[in-house]
């Protein structure tokens, strides 16, 4: 391993915002991929610039290995109006001349693996940049970077305007993609698919953790477990979603280095995430037996058809997530669920008790003559959410508006927090049914988790167009998928199904940590995975056995407190009992690592 970046003793502040970075120091390996999370406006993007060197820090020094090639996403771009694809990704329209000219690359047969992989494959080399739609023109930029060799590649928000395929491609190839990066991304999925370590961003100051998002996770709610210095509140948020990442699937969970038991005990007295019997019953008697029916149903979309044909019935109490490529017509199915539109052909019925609330992906719907405040009290004063009754600032507050952003006006939001005000004033409504468009745009990772608390006890039907893996997961029971065949698919592998369905592969394995020291062992033939399995429940067996054991000496301690001679003698047994304890976790973590049963 090669350092590439140092940062000493950095600081950073704005006139108007104040400080964003205090005394910061941290190294870059040429082996490194790192996640940088925090919530919006701590820094994330100071720090990328920092990392860059495009702004110098008010105190501290940064340094860069000599001759260091840096290749930049950032989350604003401007592009030539009249260049073409092929000047961007093969040319220097945008990127620095030190990247090469067009005749290096112009025979390079993974450019069009790259436009294909990000969705861009319809597009010819000569097609204008200027008419292009503001996603399109982030993913032709993509494109310039991922083809060209870097050291260190720094993307800002990289999975914006991609969907799922898309994300799971650019998963896949930055596994694969050698050199250093650093990612910001409010994509949970991505973070633990990609990245080997987490930078958390916040109180001016950067945590570095092992791991991705699920790690950073457990670390964190395991730093403020023992600090016990957060309220209870976010305490036991952060422990539901250590539940629910324990439940999720197994990878998520087998980077942590810290002792796994500690995390079990954190979820010891956890419920489950959701309630699905609780949640049906109360969504059947708030809405009735009848959500929605589509008989034969015919839409379009301009020219293009949607639906060919199609008959779906959605009842109470259901949670859909609906997965497509960008254009696949998920928008417009839920423009005509909201009763915005109607279908060119066939019957479209909505239960007579069916109270809708449509989270559209625009923002100017939103009273920017209002306070924040006054904003949200326009609804509602006071809202019920499953069994929770809160009152406007209370609601504010669980998304994450602290008493200082109350009296803000609306039209000196944030985007990500007129996002964050515009779900809130949905909820206020007290609808039973929500149809969200890509509710996790402009939203921190904190925030989500919030969304997704709250979404848990919602007990009414909830329809979900997402290209956020992580979020579907979390929050949605079923998946249907428009694959382009004017029919909705019912997906019971869920997102591996449609990934599959379109010609996509899963990422597997996960990203490994740093922590591994050595590269994986080719694939286990089916003998062994059924001896290591077998191994793998002697090893718990063994665990738990010595559990009981060390709890008995910790009760002979406490009787004998008196006794020197026998607490000694005890003492000693305790320390090997725990010590052969900890070995046999090792060989577990080990073990499960190797058959990728974390």
């Amino acid at each position: 391993m090669a350092n590439l970046v140092n940062l000493d003793r950095v600081s950073k502040g704005y006139g108007a915002v104040g400080a964003l970075l205090t005394n910061v120091s941290l190294g870059l390996e040429d082996t490194d991929r790192v996640g940088v999370v925090g919530l919006n406006g701590a820094g994330k993007s100071t720090l990328l610039r920092m990392l860059t060197k495009q702004e110098e820090p008010d105190e501290g020094r940064v340094t860069h290995r000599r001759d260091l090639r840096v290749a930049q996403l950032p989350q604003s771009l401007t592009l030539h109006g009249d260049a073409t694809v092929r000047d961007v990704v093969l040319g220097t329209a945008w990127l620095d001349e030190g990247f090469g000219a067009e005749h290096e690359w112009a025979g390079d047969a993974g450019v069009r693996a790259v436009l294909d992989g990000l969705g861009m494959g319809h597009l010819g080399l000569d097609a204008p940049v200027g008419p292009m739609s503001g996603g399109e023109r982030r993913r032709v930029a993509l494109a310039a970077l991922l083809i060209r060799e870097s050291d260190l590649l720094i993307l800002d928000e990289p999975t914006n305007h991609l969907d799922v395929a898309g994300v799971n491609w650019l998963a896949a190839h930055l596994l694969k993609r050698r050199g250093a990066l650093v990612v910001v991304t409010h994509d949970r999925w991505f973070l633990d698919e990609v990245c080997t370590a987490t930078w958390e961003v916040a109180d001016q100051t950067v945590r570095a953790y092992e791991g991705g998002y699920a790690a950073w996770t457990l670390a964190r709610a395991e730093r403020e477990r023992v600090a016990a210095a957060v309220e209870a509140r976010r305490q036991n948020l952060l422990r539901k979603e250590i539940a629910w990442l324990r439940r999720g699937p197994p990878a998520r969970t087998s980077k942590p280095q810290f002792r796994i038991d500690a995390a079990n005990a954190l979820i010891a007295d956890v419920p489950p995430a959701r309630d699905s019997v609780s949640l049906t019953r109360l969504a059947t008697s708030r809405l009735g037996k009848q959500v929605y029916d589509l008989e034969d149903v015919t839409l379009h979309a301009g020219p293009k058809e949607i639906l060919s044909d199609v008959t779906w019935r959605i009842g109470p109490g259901d949670r859909i997530a609906l997965l497509g490529a960008n254009g696949a017509g998920k928008t417009t199915l839920l423009r005509l669920l909201a009763g915005i539109t109607q279908p060119d052909a066939g019957v479209f019925r909505r239960g007579q008790t069916v109270k809708a609330a449509f989270l559209s992906q625009e923002l100017h719907e939103l009273p920017g003559h209002l306070r924040l405040l006054e904003a949200v009290e326009e609804v509602a004063r006071r809202v019920q959410l499953g069994d929770r009754e809160l009152s406007a600032s209370q609601l504010a507050e669980v998304f994450g508006f602290t008493d200082k952003r109350l009296w803000t006006p609306v039209s000196d939001l944030s985007g990500g927090e007129r996002r964050r005000l515009q779900l809130l004033r949905l909820l206020a409504a007290e609808p039973n049914l929500l149809l969200l468009d890509e509710p996790t745009n402009d939203l921190d990772t904190d925030t989500l988790a919030s969304l997704e608390d709250l979404l848990d006890t919602w007990p009414g039907t909830l329809i979900v167009a997402s290209h956020d893996r992580y979020l579907v997961e979390r929050v949605t029971d079923t998946v249907y998928g428009l694959l382009g065949d004017g029919q909705i698919t019912h997906l019971v592998g869920g997102i591996d199904e449609y990934l599959t369905r379109i010609g996509g592969t899963p990422t597997t394995p996960t990203a490994t940590t740093k922590a591994d020291k050595s590269d994986k062992s080719d694939a286990l033939s089916a003998a062994d995975v059924r001896a290591g399995r077998k191994e793998l429940g002697k090893l718990e067996r063994a665990v738990s056995k010595l559990e009981q054991k060390e709890a008995k000496l910790h009760e002979q301690l406490a009787a004998n407190a008196t006794d020197y001679g026998k607490v000694a003698e005890l003492d000693a047994q305790l320390k090997a009992v725990q010590a052969e304890r900890a070995e046999a976790e090792e060989a577990w973590l080990e073990l499960a690592d190797r058959l990728g049963d974390g």
